[in-house]
Order: structure tokens, then sequence, then C-alpha cells
């Protein structure tokens, strides 16, 4: 893969995450370490997307200019690092829905690769939920699972697919380890 893509999932691993949903700007609160795990990213060379699922849309919780706003305070606090994320893709479904861009379905994933024209197979996904593990694995990516958001909670299903995934603390070590 000569273009070097990482896919990062929103809540719980670039931001503080909450069981009521991140519903306003000032909700919007990163995670320590992401924003300068992000701009490392950005200063290696990498593309960096997001795929987030956002059904506080479909619930009324908030609208998709609200998200827009959460969106653009992550790339003013980037800017500050002279970095920006790349593409940012959401599903604003709910599970009943059964969309096919909604993870763990693979379809923002497949935007994505279509948007820079690559395949995600061998590419690294942090996530912090089995959705974002189970769509990383369909897909033939690296996922990475983190302890923040809901990650600890994840770890506790004690699901077999996790017994192959490697686990961190949050982002930025991630990212130190991928830039290693």
């Amino acid at each position: 893969m000569n273009q070097k893509i990482i896919v990062l999932d929103r809540d719980g691993v670039i931001n503080e995450d909450s069981d009521a949903f991140i519903k306003t700007v000032d909700e919007w609160i990163p995670v320590p370490g992401s924003i300068e795990a992000i701009a490392r990213l950005k200063k290696a060379g990498w593309t960096v997307a997001i795929a987030t699922n956002q059904s506080g849309i479909r619930r009324g919780y908030y609208t998709r200019a609200t998200l827009g706003a959460m969106h653009q305070k992550m790339q003013s606090l980037l800017a500050a690092y002279d970095a920006k994320v790349d593409w940012i893709n959401y599903s604003p479904y709910l599970s009943d829905d059964n969309s096919a861009c909604r993870k763990p379905a693979t379809g923002m994933l497949q935007a994505i690769e279509n948007r820079f024209d690559l395949s995600l197979e061998g590419a690294p996904m942090v996530g912090d939920t089995l959705a974002d593990m189970k769509v990383a694995l369909a897909k033939g990516m690296q996922p990475y699972l983190v302890r923040t958001g809901k990650g600890e909670r994840t770890l506790l299903t004690q699901d077999p697919i996790l017994k192959e995934i490697p686990v961190y603390e949050n982002l930025l070590a991630v990212v130190e380890t991928i830039l290693k």
C-alpha cells in the first residue's frame, strides 16, 4: 500500500464518549493525546479518515449541522498543529435500520476506499467497540482496540475475536506503536 491510510472511530477514540450521546459542541472534548496523535500521523505522511456511527441524528438528539460544528471544533484543534483529518464519514442510522453504512456493516469503509481510490486491506483501524473491531476484520484491516470510551466495556464482553486484537491505553499509544 503506497498511500498510508488509517481509519479512526470518533467517540471514545478521538473524543470522550457518553452513554447519553455527545449532543453539543461543548460536550465534544478530546481524549487526552488524541489531537496530538492525529497531528503526528499527518506529519508522518498518513491519510486520516474517520468512520463514525452517529445515530443521535436519527434519534433527534442533535442535527447534522451540530455534528458539522463538532467536526469543525476538532479540525480547529488540529489546525493549531498544522494538521487536519482528511475525510469524515458518518452514519446517522440506528441498528434497526439495517443500513449498509452503519458499523459493523462495511459501507463507510467502502466509501473511504472509493474516496481515496485504494484498498483498506492491511490498513490500521482504531476503535473502542466490538462493531469497530468487526468491521475492520471484515475489510481485512488491522484492528486496534483502545481502552478509552467503551473500550474497557468491550474487553469485558470477552468476545472470541478480541483474542487476536492488540489493546492500547488510547489513540496516542496506538499511533506511537504504528510510527515506530
